[in-house]
């Protein structure tokens, strides 16, 4: 659990025993390549924290597949609208290589957040740096041309590309696939 736990305290200094408290709750699953963990149109109440291997979170629309995440090493997913609101969610999240989660379910963690104040307010502080990204994700698709977002894209993640189909990150970056090839092109 070294990527997870290193991942935690980069966002917040957890104590030690709040991590072994989070750390009791959590139960292993690897999943294999292409494995759906999280279904649109389904509460899924669980939060998978990846210790290793690399997920994308993509919605359909008119039944195309748009790419709206990845979550790497060191990061947690979830259906958002089931985390927040007990709801069914819009999101699918794929593995896209082996992925080893530990997961907890969102009640679980709820209450660990009730009882131990650091590790709320690491949640809070996750949850500011996710909507921080997203919002910096959105400026930038909204002002940066298709060859800056790829630029930046890799600034951020400089090995995705090894990992990741480029349709997947076309689709993330809102060009197509034959655009993506073309600036590749220039490197």
């Amino acid at each position: 659990m070294d990527n997870i736990i290193k991942r935690i305290r980069h966002y917040y200094p957890v104590s030690d025993e709040a991590v072994g408290l989070l750390t009791t709750c959590l139960k292993k699953q690897v999943f294999p390549a292409k494995t759906i963990i999280i279904q649109a149109g389904k509460v899924d109440k669980r939060v998978y924290f990846i210790e290793q291997g690399i997920t994308r979170s993509y919605s359909l629309f008119n039944g195309k597949e748009v790419t709206t995440w990845f979550s790497m090493e060191g990061d947690a997913t979830c259906g958002s609208l089931a985390l927040y609101r007990n709801e069914a969610g819009f999101e699918y999240v794929e593995t896209l290589e082996k992925t080893e989660t530990y997961v907890v379910s969102t009640d679980a963690l709820n209450a660990l957040y009730r009882k131990h104040i650091d590790l709320a307010n690491w949640g809070r502080v996750l949850q500011q740096e996710n909507f921080l990204w997203l919002q910096d994700t959105h400026i930038a698709r909204l002002n940066l041309s298709a060859k800056e977002r790829y630029e930046k894209l890799l600034k951020e993640y400089p090995d995705i590309c090894n990992r990741v189909n480029l349709g997947y990150i076309a689709s993330f970056l809102g060009i197509t696939l034959p655009s993506l090839s073309r600036i590749r092109a220039d490197y």
